[in-house]
């Protein structure tokens, strides 16, 4: 595996941290590690987990050198388990917020499941965002966490940059979304096939979830890739996303679309249809509603845009993926 190139997972050991959840996604992404080298695809990458403790009471968590990680490296996701006892404390919790919210603003994507999903919330990066935890902690982290938009009703809460999985055992559905975002999804089938459970809800579909690139490593674009993930790209203006990023506009666009791969507009595009499948998907809000919530004032041209996205119509695509309400 020396000759492809590794993208690094992390998982934090936190207290009271589901052992059977690290183990277990450990084993699934080598699973999947085993379906890569057996297609040999050339430039194919493998995941590399690493594992994080807070060895030293008030002190961040450092890596566990055993797999010959970089040590100045962020991990290209960082997963917080499940946890089995009650949900983790504020104190308990301290010496990974500032840790956590430093490798996000360097572009490492953060995935919570079950009661990791308050050890999520400290860091105030939810703040004003959806996520999902276990149902049986609804009312606790309502009652810490009141400016997070809590929805139990969701397994998985995928916002690009931050994801949430809800129930105890949803840690499978995490790291199979995670296969697909990284080796695609002829791996994550042949993994979930292999390990018999069944693939997420959106991967069976013909189309794929945006996931934008995060680890390019320039910190004034990466910024605005924030900014417009926790807005839901709301101002899309060009004079907005230059000033969000400090940098002149032709500069803007320049840097922009040589980390992220796409032009400024059709990214945020894709973070409007993304949000709009949400909608589509899980409430019965009328097109023109969803149009409007997710920033388009024309519903014609969100039409088109979201059919040039999705291959689909947004009447087709709630006919297809909708979730029964009744």
């Amino acid at each position: 595996m020396t000759s492809h190139p590794t993208i690094e997972i992390g998982i934090v050991h936190y207290p009271g941290a589901q052992l059977a959840a690290i183990h277990g996604l450990s084993d699934l992404f080598e699973v999947a590690n085993r379906f890569v080298a057996q297609h040999q695809s050339e430039g194919s990458a493998f995941l590399l987990v690493s594992q994080w403790h807070a060895r030293t009471r008030g002190k961040a968590p450092v890596r566990d050198h055993d797999k010959g990680e970089s040590a100045d490296r962020s991990p290209a996701v960082i997963l917080l388990p499940p946890s089995l006892g009650g949900q983790i404390s504020h104190d308990d919790a301290a010496p990974f917020v500032d840790w956590l919210v430093e490798h996000h603003r360097a572009g490492t994507t953060l995935g919570s499941m079950c009661g990791g999903a308050f050890l999520l919330a400290e860091t105030g990066l939810l703040n004003g965002r959806t996520a999902t935890t276990h149902w049986a902690h609804a009312d606790i982290f309502r009652a810490r966490f009141p400016d997070v938009r809590l929805d139990v009703d969701r397994l998985i809460i995928d916002d690009g940059d931050i994801i949430c999985a809800g129930g105890l055992m949803a840690w499978i559905d995490l790291g199979l979304k995670l296969v697909d975002r990284f080796l695609g999804p002829t791996i994550m089938a042949e993994t979930a096939r292999f390990l018999l459970v069944d693939p997420p809800g959106r991967e069976q579909r013909y189309y794929s979830a945006f996931s934008p690139n995060l680890i390019h490593g320039d910190a004034a674009v990466l910024k605005t890739q924030h900014w417009l993930q926790a807005t839901g790209a709301k101002d899309i203006a060009l004079a907005s996303l230059a000033s969000c990023a400090g940098l002149e506009e032709r500069t803007f666009l320049r840097r922009f679309r040589k980390a992220t791969g796409m032009t400024a507009i059709d990214y945020c595009q894709q973070l409007r249809v993304g949000k709009a499948r949400e909608m589509l998907q899980f409430t019965t809000s009328s097109i023109e509603t969803v149009a409007w919530d997710v920033g388009y004032r024309d519903v014609g041209a969100f039409r088109k845009i979201f059919s040039r996205v999705t291959g689909l119509t947004p009447g087709e695509f709630r006919r297809r993926f909708t979730v029964n309400h009744g």
